[in-house]
């Protein structure tokens, strides 16, 4: 048989199947026992709850719910198993127990279907912890066929288009997400300990900024205006510090419309937070705590290893300023280059490219970023930024050239950014100025100059530490992931209609 042919038997096998499914539901219609008219059923346990605590149940009614994800009929008497949210767990089906008519149904419903289970826990003669059916309820008729059992659903495409099939299929992608569920948890658990208050702020915003990135755009028709997505958490959450909230934070999604890659999805989830009264030596403090609270919480240790590589959360993480990591890693001592033309000259000399617009601090970033970061893969903080990519940030008391922040990198990956923020209104504006000349110049990453926030700062703003989050990069290093769709449920895909 051809390819072809092949492709075309396997497409009659499938439709003959969903065929027979339909009709399998309307004859249930017709005898009056239409799955989809059930409203509720009273589950009282889990599967892995019976399968870890036996002993309590053992020889005890457990009312379960769940997928029929094998079935194996052998006369008078089957198994199946039920998958539910903990697990699976094997059902014993005799008809003596359920009643002839009960049986001849059980017999006909479809892996796939979603039933419910009463019974009494028991253990089979081969040691397998399992419920004896005193009754089985089709709740929910499947119309459609799971992918074949032994290959899985592995198609990634697929998987990420329908992650309701995928989350069926594999365990380890349902794990992924309980735990993803658990790190946000544990998160918001050490910050209200800490004393900060979880907000929220707009994501239709007049002035996208925080951030350097391009907003995406749309318009509200009642005000006919213009509005773009928030592409950072920054300057809402700053305003509500001069308001006098000292400790606030916010976890939710940002927008910025850039390409896809295996760490970037053009919505994503940003944690923030702002205290006053310190500076980034107080977020550098907090971050190691806070990742070692959420590591020791969620898997049990502080060491996590990432695709082989081991990370170790729990000693003190390493410190060094991207001058110091430029000299390391590159060779090149900026603190000896003093002036644009020296710098342009260095990076033609080893191959960096840059834009005519680029700064002494712009070329300084961008061997940071050739030659350093993939090889901070144990964590450490890179501080001291120049004040040319650093528009929100205090300058460095007596080096007017660097601010005061500084960066989180584990597996060589951008995890955190932090300040000590601006509170000098006049500085900020003078930023913003800097900021709308990159604008002219078609830089369409740049901010635009936000009134009201400068008005907020001459109210009166007192000395801040804030700092970034990327949480969707800390759940793929916690939960061994390779790519952030696999921490997305539903990540940004291309229409199929293109």
């Amino acid at each position: 048989m051809g390819e072809q042919q092949k492709v075309n038997q396997t497409e009659q096998d499938l439709n003959h199947v969903l065929k027979a499914r339909r009709e399998k539901l309307a004859e249930l219609q017709a005898a009056g026992k239409d799955p989809f008219q059930i409203t509720k059923y009273d589950v009282t346990v889990h599967s892995m709850d019976v399968k870890d605590n036996y002993q309590q149940w053992e020889g005890k009614e457990a009312v379960i719910a769940g997928r029929m994800m094998f079935k194996r009929v052998m006369g008078k008497a089957s198994f199946c198993n039920v998958q539910d949210l903990q697990g699976t767990i094997q059902v014993y089906v005799a008809r003596d127990s359920i009643g002839e008519e009960p049986y001849k149904d059980f017999k006909k419903m479809d892996i796939g279907d979603i039933v419910g289970v009463k019974g009494t826990v028991f253990t089979t003669k081969t040691g397998e912890i399992s419920i004896h059916a005193a009754e089985v309820t089709l709740l929910t008729k499947s119309l459609q066929v799971l992918p074949e059992k032994f290959h899985g659903l592995t198609d990634t495409d697929t998987r990420y288009r329908q992650r309701y099939v995928d989350l069926i299929m594999n365990a380890e992608v349902k794990d992924t997400f309980i735990k993803r569920s658990r790190i946000i948890s544990a998160i918001r658990t050490y910050l209200s300990g800490q004393g900060f208050m979880e907000v929220e702020t707009p994501m239709l915003v007049a002035n996208a900024g925080g951030a350097a990135a391009r907003p995406f755009e749309t318009h509200f028709n009642a005000l006919d205006e213009d509005l773009k997505m928030r592409i950072s958490l920054e300057l809402y959450l700053k305003r509500l510090i001069v308001g006098g909230l000292e400790r606030v934070y916010e976890i939710g999604r940002v927008f910025r419309n850039e390409g896809l890659d295996t760490r970037h999805n053009p919505e994503f989830t940003l944690m923030e937070l702002y205290q006053a009264y310190t500076d980034y030596n107080g977020m550098m403090e907090l971050t190691e705590n806070l990742y070692r609270h959420v590591a020791q919480a969620v898997l049990g240790t502080t060491t996590i290893t990432y695709k082989g590589v081991e990370m170790d959360l729990g000693r003190p993480f390493a410190r060094i300023t991207m001058v110091e990591a430029v000299k390391k890693y590159a060779g090149v001592d900026f603190d000896e280059i003093h002036t644009l033309e020296e710098a342009r000259a260095i990076a033609k000399e080893k191959g960096v490219e840059f834009e005519a617009r680029h700064k002494k601090g712009d070329i300084l970033n961008l061997f940071f970023e050739e030659f350093a970061e993939e090889h901070l893969v144990q964590p450490t903080f890179v501080l001291d930024h120049p004040v040319e990519i650093s528009p929100l940030t205090k300058k460095k008391p007596g080096n007017p050239d660097y601010v005061e922040r500084f960066e989180f990198f584990m597996n060589g990956w951008e995890m955190a950014n932090a300040y000590s923020e601006i509170n000098d209104p006049i500085d900020q504006r003078e930023r913003f100025k800097a900021q709308e000349e990159l604008l002219a110049q078609g830089d369409e990453e740049a901010n635009h100059t936000d009134e009201d926030f400068l008005n907020a700062l001459e109210v009166g703003m007192p000395p801040t530490g804030g700092i970034g989050f990327g949480i969707d990069r800390m759940v793929m290093l916690l939960t061994d992931s390779p790519a952030i769709r696999d921490v997305l449920l539903f990540p940004t895909m291309k229409s199929l209609e293109k």
